[in-house]
């Protein structure tokens, strides 16, 4: 009997982008941002983190929710994790205690579309 052969397959991922779903949450629950405001907080919180390089960081608002500051967001892959850190660092805004929360991240923007933490 001949021994068991095990082949290892490691799979790149191919995307170019991901996309991540992300709330931002403030200890005062009535603050309002409009979608240039948002996108104006992130960018802010790339360069406090990186610099004037990593404000430069080019990432798109696909979808913006404004009465509950929800959005999805798409970056180039290689990107991802400079965003994600940046976003779990910001730690105010306007000089009010605030963070972002990211609720869900993917390369398929489809994978995005449901929750089953949502499901009932």
């Amino acid at each position: 009997e001949e021994p068991a052969s095990y082949e290892r397959l490691v799979l790149k991922n191919a995307s170019v982008y991901h996309y991540l779903r992300i709330s931002l949450v403030f200890q005062d629950s009535d603050k309002r941002l409009s979608e240039a405001q948002f996108k104006q907080l992130i960018i802010s919180a790339l360069r406090d983190l990186y610099g004037e390089i990593g404000a430069a960081f080019p990432f798109d608002v696909l979808k913006f929710e404004e009465n509950t500051l929800k959005a999805i967001i798409r970056v180039l892959s290689s990107g991802l994790v400079k965003l994600w850190s940046a976003l779990t660092l910001l730690g105010s805004y306007q000089n009010e205690p605030c963070a972002f929360r990211i609720i869900q991240v993917s390369p398929l923007l489809l994978a995005l579309s449901g929750n089953s933490r949502d499901f009932e």
